[in-house]
């Protein structure tokens, strides 16, 4: 039991601690320090202090959430614009609309990727593959509406518009557009 415990705990892995640094001695003002042997200096520090982990995590979180206040922003005045739009739209095709209430032809389109239908007659089925109708969505309805209007109603608020057949426009495949399904 010669071996000293400091020996004893080296000898199993742990280590010697730190020597803690050496303050320099104050030297009279007016004096340079004396170069060190072996050429080396520690590198220089600028005035600039380093920065702390935690107060770079500070900045980071503060920057992602006034990022996220302002996608906030900006989502809550798109949807306001939206809402106005819809408005201006349902006070444009109010009291227009051909939509006949016995019509019981079925005409569906593909409109917010979703398959829909509106009920029309024989003479607005024509009209609307010809291109003479549309169909705009108000209010979670489908409405007909002659060409012109649905013009008017695209510049409004494009999006509502879920069904304008182009006249000019070549057939995609060999399904007719009067297809009833």
């Amino acid at each position: 039991m010669s071996d000293s415990l400091r020996d004893q705990l080296l000898g199993l892995g742990f280590k010697a601690p730190a020597k803690p640094e050496r303050k320099p001695d104050r030297k009279p003002p007016g004096r340079k320090p004396a170069a060190k042997q072996g050429g080396k200096r520690p590198p220089a520090r600028g005035p600039r202090e380093d920065i702390d982990l935690a107060k770079a995590y500070a900045i980071r979180a503060q920057k992602e959430k006034d990022e996220r206040i302002e996608a906030e922003k900006k989502k809550q005045e798109a949807a306001r614009q939206r809402r106005e739009a819809q408005a201006r739209l349902a006070r444009l095709v109010e009291g227009k609309a051909l939509n006949d209430p016995s019509a019981e032809i079925a005409r569906h389109f593909e409109y917010g990727g979703k398959i829909k239908r509106v009920h029309v007659n024989e003479a607005q089925l024509k009209a609307l593959n010809a291109g003479e109708l549309g169909v705009v969505q108000v209010n979670g309805r489908y409405l007909l509406l002659e060409a012109k209007l649905l013009a008017e109603a695209e510049q409004v608020f494009p999006q509502a518009v879920a069904l304008k057949v182009d006249p000019d426009a070549a057939p995609e495949d060999d399904v007719p557009p009067d297809l009833v399904w």
